[in-house]
């Protein structure tokens, strides 16, 4: 045998090693399994709920549901986000009107605004929905759109949690955040539907959820148009148009959407009316429920609590076939980075807020 016989031999034999190991890893790579779509998720009955009721309604078959009808409708305090110790708006509102004071120095002397300025929240309830609206109006008109959600990113990037020390978006729940990425893979366009003010959400809503503006439905007030030269805008005006809360969120649904959701997330008695308007339409739907039950990681709170108060949605959830989620049991974990929080200077979480606060007892279950 020559040399270049031995060569040419020497190659086949090793480009037909190279041919069996192609051949055997094909099998191999159609084989693994993919990646797990919900990591955060406990492997348990709740996990396996939600993703059987996905592939039932994607896949070919008796409860196959067109792509255009997959409809996903999230509520976001207390669902999406944290609301505790007080909804993060309101927050929002307190941290405007130390910030406008200099502006207003008659507020040092005026109720509720002395209140707000002092940090006086028990003063402040005493005012009731009354003294709310008051805050709520200084903080949020007076402005263009645009102007308004200016000043909320900004608030974002520089507020910080007064516990947890993280910026108030960071304080989205990871296991909700893969949940809203896997409805989406499987074809489903998710929404936002929540008591906040709609401007207010958009300012985030994008970059820290993925859902676009134009899918984000939430309370509103009164918009005015005007035009200066070749400029336009939308002023807003201290008047409260709508409240997406409660029967409201149906009612919102159907004006806007224009389709029942085929699911829909809660955690709160303000949910209770959209939950039942997507369990009760024909063919399969699914709800879920977040119950706040893991006092160690975040905060426990139900029944009783002035924030996102679950009572009444929490007893029909059996009957309605309702997916409870346990917060403590469910979620492997629940902020996206668990190192961002004590990096900042977290703090142990306090109480939920109860029956007197200052917020709640003005707002119903506002989510």
């Amino acid at each position: 045998m020559t040399r270049a016989t031995a060569d040419r031999g020497r190659r086949r034999f090793l480009a037909g090693l190279g041919a069996l190991a192609f051949i055997a890893a094909v099998p191999m790579a159609a084989g693994a399994r993919p990646a797990d779509p919900l990591p955060s998720w406990t492997a348990g009955a709740t996990r396996t709920a939600i993703v059987d009721f996905v592939q039932k309604v994607t896949v070919k078959g008796d409860a196959f549901v067109p792509v255009a009808e997959r409809i996903a409708t999230f509520d976001n305090d207390g669902t999406l986000w944290a609301e505790q110790p007080l909804y993060f708006q309101f927050l929002f509102a307190l941290d405007r009107i130390r910030a406008l004071a200099p502006q207003h120095p008659e507020w040092k002397d005026q109720e509720p605004y002395k209140s707000a300025l002092a940090g006086d929240m028990k003063a402040l309830a005493l005012g009731g929905e009354k003294a709310l609206g008051e805050i709520v109006m200084a903080t949020h008109a007076g402005m263009t759109n645009d102007e308004f959600r200016a000043t909320v990113k900004q608030w974002l990037a520089q507020a910080r949690h007064p516990t947890t020390g993280r910026r108030y978006d960071e304080m989205v729940y990871q296991p909700m955040l893969e949940l809203l990425t896997y409805l989406r893979a499987n074809d489903f366009k998710t929404f936002i539907v929540s008591g906040g003010d709609t401007e207010f959400m958009r300012a985030f809503a994008e970059h820290v959820y993925g859902i676009p503006p134009e899918q984000v439905i939430g309370s509103r007030m009164k918009l005015e148009y005007r035009l200066t030269g070749d400029t336009p805008a939308l002023d807003r005006k201290p008047v409260m148009e709508f409240m997406d809360d409660g029967p409201g969120k149906p009612a919102a649904i159907g004006a806007i959407i224009g389709r029942r959701p085929l699911f829909a997330a809660g955690n709160s008695d303000g949910d209770l009316q959209m939950l039942q308007w997507t369990t009760l339409r024909p063919g399969p739907s699914m709800a879920i429920i977040v119950h706040h039950s893991d006092r160690a990681r975040e905060w426990a709170y139900d029944r009783q609590s002035a924030v996102g108060r679950l009572d009444k949605a929490l007893d029909e959830a059996p009957r309605r076939g309702w997916i409870v989620v346990d917060m403590a049991k469910d979620w492997r974990r629940i902020y996206p980075d668990a190192a961002a929080g004590a990096a900042n200077g977290a703090q142990p979480a306090p109480p939920p807020v109860a029956g007197g606060s200052p917020t709640l007892s003005m707002s119903r279950s506002r989510k």
